[in-house]
């Protein structure tokens, strides 16, 4: 009767042993699939990152990027009369913000000044320009269609906050 009661007890602990190692086998092929997937992903990443490096050394080449900039910009070379030595320079710059103001770029906006020259290798629209093509040019402070006035114009005023602003 002992013998009967051990067979079964150790028939039962074969039983659960082999349970269990069927459960270590199966998460073991659950953890080989997700790894499989996860090394798909990143071998895709990996052709994805290669493809995106290669399209933008095709972008940043320097011949594309001339030949765009001569066929849009209509830039002009630059002159070595353009450069100036440091010893020209202002000692400090022109003080902008007015004692007890906290707003520096409202200081700077309330000091600007129409420029002397133009600047850049594309001319300033003239009055007459803006009449032959049908555009309006910018009178009363209104902005033109392309978004800023004229050099030739006075800015409009911008209004300057004064104190802190609450949200």
């Amino acid at each position: 009767m002992i013998l009967r009661v051990l067979n079964f007890v150790v028939i039962g602990a074969l039983v659960l042993a082999a349970a269990y190692v069927y459960r270590i086998k199966f998460e073991a092929t659950v953890q080989a699939e997700h790894l499989a997937k996860l090394r798909d992903e990143v071998r895709h990443a990996r052709d994805k990152v290669a493809a995106l490096r290669a399209q933008w050394g095709e972008l940043d080449d320097p011949a594309r990027i001339e030949e765009l900039v001569k066929r849009f910009l209509k830039l002009k070379p630059v002159a070595a009369t353009q450069f100036d030595d440091l010893n020209h320079l202002p000692d400090q710059p022109p003080a902008y913000m007015r004692p007890g103001s906290s707003d520096p770029i409202g200081g700077m906006i309330e000091h600007l000044e129409k420029p002397e020259t133009v600047t850049g290798s594309i001319a300033a629209p003239s009055a007459a320009a803006s009449e032959t093509t049908g555009q309006p040019s910018a009178r009363d402070g209104e902005i033109p269609a392309g978004g800023a006035p004229a050099a030739n114009e006075p800015m409009p005023p911008v209004p300057v906050l004064s104190g802190a602003v609450s949200r």
